[in-house]
């Protein structure tokens, strides 16, 4: 636990002090001029690159290529088929939910709205932060403390997988710093928290956590309001929306259980 605690404080100190001089030397060279979206592209991407190479390096987290050598092409892809089922009835759940505060709403719409905020957002924060969250976090909350994962120490983890990934979902919500953002965050870390138990693997995660991101930069290509609700798309008809929650769930739970019976460690 201690460990864990430990990774999640050198991400936010990395967040921090590297999003600090990154700004800085933007109000240097700007000579003082108000936040623009490049500032917001660059300062999240390079902070995005600092955690990973340092978490990396310090091996905070280790990687291995041994489970992607299993070919696991139907777990990649149904984690992918999942983010897509599960982005309109995680919509639905939020609307459903009093109204909470979005401090991150005029930054999100400057990074969304540039073609390079996909950069970071699409491609680098998924990675990111599964590598700190479930690579390194939950792991350590796992009592994983190397690869492979023998047996004696799957049987002496420190706690009960299920707490394990609760925590590590809530510390996911957490990190995001903004309240409207952290009931979605905290299921899909459950969700991914759950891949990366079975597997043993990121790999997953960031293929869930790359198409969540993906599709909502999409969606706001098309949808750049950021107020607007699944009423409004569905052109006032409430009747549509509950069709389309329900469609939507025809994908989210198959793919589910699809990943149950898939998804396996490497030996």
């Amino acid at each position: 636990m201690k460990k864990a605690i430990l990774y999640l404080l050198a991400f936010l100190a990395i967040q921090v002090i590297g999003g600090g001089i990154v700004q800085g030397i933007w109000f240097l060279v700007s000579g003082g001029a108000e936040r623009t979206a490049g500032q917001l592209i660059t300062t999240t991407a390079v902070c995005s690159l600092l955690t990973i190479i340092i978490f990396l390096w310090q091996r905070y987290a280790l990687v291995s290529p041994s489970w992607l050598r299993t070919r696991p092409w139907t777990v990649l892809t149904w984690s992918v088929v999942a983010a897509l089922g599960a982005l309109i009835p995680s919509s639905f759940f939020q609307e459903m939910m009093p109204e909470l505060p979005n401090f991150a709403e005029k930054e999100f719409e400057m990074i969304l709205g540039s073609p390079w905020g996909y950069l970071s957002v699409g491609l680098l924060v998924p990675l990111s932060e599964e590598i700190v969250l479930r690579g390194g976090v939950l792991r350590m909350l796992l009592g994983w403390t190397r690869r492979p994962y023998s047996e004696a120490e799957a049987e002496h983890r420190r706690m009960s997988p299920w707490t394990a990934i609760t925590i590590s979902a809530a510390l996911f919500s957490l990190i995001h710093f903004n309240p409207v953002q952290m009931p979605h965050a905290f299921l899909i870390g459950w969700l991914l928290g759950w891949m990366y138990w079975r597997t043993g693997s990121i790999l997953p995660g960031v293929a869930y956590h790359w198409a969540n991101n993906s599709f909502a930069f999409v969606l706001y290509a098309f949808y750049p309001d950021p107020n607007i609700k699944l009423i409004d798309i569905y052109g006032g008809s409430q009747t549509k929306v509950y069709l389309a929650v329900a469609f939507s769930l025809l994908i989210l739970i198959p793919a589910i259980y699809q990943l149950h019976l898939s998804m396996k460690r490497a030996e």
